[in-house]
């Protein structure tokens, strides 16, 4: 018999002034502990329309985990709509995020927990520009895959900890399911429109964040998912549980509070490269 996934938790994250100033609206859209949400640690859906030419952001560390970005909209850097990047913080990197225009974009960006065994790994950078991501439309369907394995496609990105990523529309009306593994903890962030989950068909709207069952069990399971009189778009991550407990400060994730003094100390005596100067093999744009 197959495993059928549904929903248990629906989340409503509100947004709150972030730290880029006037125009920055930041939304946490992961609010449950790390212990249930595992191996994803934080996602911050920020909101940018900046209307000057004051620089905000900068450089800043980070060690021990992932970050993983996907642009929605806007510009930033070099980055476009529907570009991704995968940085792999691991010892410690020190990256720059400055903006000094006018801009109006959306960011998702998530920290992803690095295995215990893989928490110190070289600094690693992974990008993919939209052009280049794995994509197929058809059957009401539009799927494009950042990261894993998903609806016959297949992402070139590395992973340290096995994590489904995908920007998915559906079509007014139209049902779809999607096969993960049922040992993946899955949720789906709406960015538009709304879904019914499962055979209970479980509502879910845009803004809202649906968490999903999970198995014991590294057989395959069932998604089903309905889209509403509006259709759907909805960001789906699903990744294996590291099953590592984590202590977390500041920019920096680690296993104890040692780890952490250890890394502030690194911080400040220079130690950390800048992401922009680690070794070319490190750097891939796929």
């Amino acid at each position: 018999m197959s495993i059928k996934r549904s929903l248990i938790h629906i989340d409503t994250p509100q947004g709150q002034p972030g730290f880029l100033g006037r125009g920055h609206v930041a939304r946490p859209v992961i609010q449950r502990s790390f212990a249930e949400s595992d191996p994803f640690i934080m996602l911050m859906d920020d909101m940018l329309d900046k209307k000057d030419d004051t620089p905000v952001g900068g450089p800043h560390p980070h060690a021990g985990f992932e970050t993983v970005s996907l642009l929605i909209e806007g510009e930033m850097g070099e980055m476009k709509a529907g570009d991704f990047q995968m940085m792999t913080a691991g010892r410690g990197v020190v990256h720059t995020e400055t903006i000094d225009r006018p801009t109006k974009m959306r960011l998702l960006q998530l920290w992803l927990n690095l295995p215990k065994e893989d928490r110190w790994a070289l600094p690693r950078l992974q990008d993919i520009p939209v052009e280049h991501v794995p994509h197929h439309s058809k059957n009401g369907v539009d799927i494009r895959l950042y990261s894993g394995e998903l609806a016959g496609l297949s992402s070139p990105v590395q992973n340290y900890t096995p994590m489904i990523l995908a920007d998915i529309m559906i079509q007014p009306g139209i049902t779809t399911v999607q096969h993960l593994p049922a040992n993946f903890n899955t949720f789906l962030y709406l960015l538009d429109g709304g879904v019914m989950i499962g055979d209970e068909e479980a509502t879910v709207d845009h803004d809202q964040v649906a968490w999903l069952d999970i198995f014991n069990s590294d057989a395959t399971s069932e998604l089903k998912m309905k889209a509403g009189r509006k259709g759907a778009r909805l960001v789906l991550y699903a990744g294996k549980p590291t099953g590592d407990a984590i202590v977390s400060h500041g920019p920096f994730i680690a296993g104890s509070n040692e780890d952490i003094l250890r890394l502030y100390n690194e911080y400040r005596q220079g130690k950390m490269k800048h992401i922009s100067a680690v070794d070319e093999e490190q750097r891939m744009v796929l």
